[in-house]
């Protein structure tokens, strides 16, 4: 490596940025996080300069090498090389280390692109060779790194004379700081639980240090499909889970951003097919947790939106298992921006609801239909491609129009994504034409007629059948 990584106390040490512009401000920033203690020195100053620290020194003047003493590091930050050249010379002369910023050849030390959590700092140089490439790793770690991580570090700071003092040093203190960081206390100051965080700790600190680590239950909604539709605080925990529990509608692309090394099991259900019963599901994520282990629920769409999600947290909080839920894009958001169909609009529609397709035996819905006959609300129905015949009778019959737009999305923001569109009263044959087999979702309303997809007609065109056929189950 070039340059020796470290980190230095800046706290009410004297810092001299030589420059009174956008450069010195950008340095200033920066080195006030620190708590430094700023003093500038330049003929002209900033009026932003001079009002972004109102604690620092302000010497109106050029740069003189007086203005070294007691400094600890200084930055030429003129843009001007032969001036900040000099400047350099100068601190090189009295003892005090030198940054000429974006002068890498002029430099004693570099500032890295750095990723900031408190007292949980991340540091990223290239040696100044591709700064830019720099900023894109920070993006990259930035995305990763909870933004609470900094309250977990205060948590384990305040906490860190009181570990001492009860468990005995070495690997015995070391596994009990694994266990926190990755169990209920990390989870909960993760979660912003502050309160919750210290209880957890206090009760981690005061158990035999035999005792097996808990096990941890994330409820993690998928989204759509999407890979890049995950949350940030969804991938993770995929990549921390030891064991993840997953259905059919997560695509393989998600299930490919799950650690290497943690086992997956498949627990999906299809109509008529479920490859675990729900209450084995339970049962199965309460085991597992009671192992110690981290285990993640992985859910298509959003796990509190006909995910089930509800029953599955209620047995582990009745089992007394650490449960967190993660929302995820839930099939209608993620499918009306794939169509470019908003949900609501100002001209179309007041208001939009969800709605299940299929009732718990897998036949139609006992649903308030006239209830969901106002042609200002957009409807969403999950679930519904077996019962769009009901869909559509239903709705026509308490009052919805039949030329009320809808469209049908298919695998939403998959690769195999597909959209068809119409008529509600050709509901139906859109179905059928479409050949849309599921998962899918069914957008009723005006909105619909902004869907990207084609119509009824072009799926007639192509069909091998005779148009009647398509048409038959269709509405006035």
């Amino acid at each position: 490596m070039r340059y020796f990584p470290t980190f230095m106390q800046l706290r009410e040490r004297r810092v001299l940025v030589a420059g009174g512009g956008e450069t010195a401000l950008r340095k200033g920033r920066l080195l006030a996080k620190a708590g430094a203690d700023l003093v500038f020195v330049a003929p002209a100053m900033d009026a932003d300069l001079i009002a972004a620290f109102p604690s620092a020194a302000f010497i109106k003047r050029g740069f003189e090498p007086d203005d070294l003493s007691g400094a600890r590091l200084v930055f030429a930050a003129n843009d001007d090389e032969e001036l900040d050249r000099s400047i350099v010379e100068a601190a090189r002369a009295a003892g005090v280390p030198a940054n000429a910023v974006d002068q890498p050849d002029l430099c004693d030390f570099i500032t890295p692109s750095i990723v900031d959590r408190g007292d949980v700092v991340v540091a990223i140089s290239t040696a100044g060779s591709a700064p830019v490439l720099g900023r894109s790793l920070r993006a990259r770690i930035e995305a990763l790194l909870p933004q609470r991580m900094s309250d977990l570090a205060a948590l384990a700071r305040a906490f860190r004379p009181a570990v001492a003092a009860r468990i005995a040093g070495g690997p015995a203190r070391r596994r009990f700081w694994e266990r926190v960081f990755s169990g209920p206390v990390a989870e909960r100051a993760l979660a912003g639980d502050a309160p919750g965080a210290r209880e957890a700790m206090v009760r981690a600190l005061n158990a035999p240090q035999t005792e097996d680590e808990a096990g941890v239950v994330h409820i993690v909604g998928a989204g759509p499909g999407d890979p890049e539709l995950l949350t940030l605080k969804a991938l993770r925990i995929l990549q921390e889970a030891d064991v993840v529990l997953h259905d059919n509608l997560v695509d393989d692309a998600i299930l490919e951003l799950v650690r290497r090394d943690a086992d997956r099991i498949y627990v999906g259900k299809k109509k008529s097919d479920h490859s675990l019963p729900q209450s084995e599901i339970g049962e199965l994520m309460i085991r597992l947790a009671q192992e110690g282990k981290r285990v993640v629920r992985l859910k298509g769409g959003d796990p509190f939106v006909f995910g089930r999600g509800g029953e599955e947290l209620e047995a582990l909080r009745a089992a007394g298992v650490d449960a967190f839920v993660v929302p995820g894009v839930t099939a209608a958001l993620g499918c009306a921006a794939e169509t470019g169909a908003p949900l609501t609009h100002r001209d179309h529609a007041q208001s939009v609801t969800f709605v299940t397709g299929h009732a718990a035996g897998g036949g139609s819905p006992d649903i308030d239909w006239a209830a969901l006959a106002s042609p200002a609300m957009t409807l969403v129905f999950y679930m519904s491609v077996s019962t769009a015949d009901d869909i559509a009778r239903n709705l026509i019959a308490h009052g919805r129009a039949g030329s009320t737009p809808v469209a049908i999305v298919e695998n939403g923001s998959r690769a195999n994504q597909k959209i068809v569109k119409g008529a509600l009263r050709d509901l139906p044959g859109l179905v059928k034409a479409g050949e849309v087999k599921g998962p899918a979702i069914v957008l009723v309303g005006d909105v619909a007629q902004f869907a990207d997809g084609r119509g009824l007609l072009d799926l007639v065109d192509q069909s091998t059948e005779r148009p009647a056929a398509i048409f038959e189950r269709a509405y006035a």
